[in-house]
């Protein structure tokens, strides 16, 4: 069944391939003088992305040579038309045959005898798998011309591929840098300063500031937060140990809204993967640093719980 619908396909496109064929031709005939002019580039970039959705093609980043590719198919098209009109000719005369001699009735004064329809059969499988041969290759043949006279220039396209690749190796760069920054900024504003001010407090509280001791001994605890979020955000440690969803958890503890978690990967996936999928959740969702949010607030209790989806 699926063959035969391959089949009929098939034939569809190569038909609609000759009728096509045909109105190109003409085209580019009565267009061929004019085909600097911009309505007439538009034409043939039209006609040509028909033929392309026809043969199943998708070429983006085709160069131009509109007119000359549907000059070239032209005749090629045409042959595939003849190879349609043979198929039908052969299928419209097996069935004459088949009827006529299936009533006992002769066909140009032959009734059908061993001999007569063993050499009917033979003849009609060899004009068949002819005429199945000549609409795959017509296809096919479409297919390459297309791709020959079309498709971006190899050299061309290797030169963009690099161009695309120095690209990107200078966005990952630029975003590395930036990344590196904000943890120096992070460090420099919250980790180091929450330290200096512990080592002030342990200062006063060494000259007789009894109750000093209890303020120092809240912001130790908050000074360790900031720190373990700053590793964190290099690297974090229990990505290997505990797993991607593990992870996620953590980022949602130390986000400011409300969402929930959900993991539903069947297997665990690289930790390529896992650690790009991390930081991205990272960034949306805690953007800004921790140890900030805790000095607005003035409390690490104070803030929600927060999650992220895998």
């Amino acid at each position: 069944m699926r063959l035969a619908v391959r089949g009929l396909r098939l034939v569809g496109a190569v038909t609609a391939g000759a009728v096509t064929a045909l109105l190109g031709l003409l085209f580019v005939l009565v267009a061929a003088p004019f085909a600097d002019r911009p309505a007439v580039r538009r034409a043939a970039a039209w006609l040509t992305g028909l033929e392309l959705r026809r043969l199943r093609l998708d070429l983006p980043d085709r160069r131009e040579g509109e007119l000359r590719f549907l000059g070239a198919r032209a005749p090629v098209g045409l042959l595939g038309g003849l190879v349609v009109l043979l198929l039908v000719y052969g299928f419209r005369a097996a069935a004459t045959l088949a009827w006529s001699w299936s009533r006992g009735e002769a066909v140009d004064g032959m009734l059908p005898t061993l001999p007569l329809l063993a050499y009917a059969f033979l003849a009609g499988s060899v004009l068949l798998f002819l005429d199945v041969s000549g609409l795959v290759g017509v296809d096919l043949l479409e297919r390459r011309l297309a791709v020959r006279l079309l498709a971006p220039d190899p050299t061309e396209a290797l030169r963009r591929r690099i161009t695309e690749l120095t690209e990107s190796r200078a966005g990952v760069v630029a975003a590395v840098d930036a990344e590196r920054r904000r943890i120096e900024r992070d460090l420099h504003d919250g980790v180091q300063q929450r330290l200096v001010a512990l080592s002030m407090l342990a200062g006063r509280a060494r000259r007789g500031r009894a109750e000093l001791l209890e303020q120092l001994h809240e912001q130790a605890p908050q000074a360790l937060v900031e720190l373990r979020e700053v590793a964190w955000r290099v690297y974090p440690s229990g990505l290997d140990a505990h797993g991607l969803a593990e992870a996620l958890a953590g980022v949602a503890e130390r986000a400011t809204v409300k969402v929930t978690v959900t993991y539903e990967l069947p297997e665990r996936p690289p930790a390529a993967v896992e650690a790009a999928a991390y930081f991205v959740a990272s960034r949306r969702l805690c953007g800004r640093p921790s140890g900030r949010r805790e000095r607005s607030s003035n409390a690490a209790g104070r803030r929600r719980p927060r999650s992220a989806v895998a």
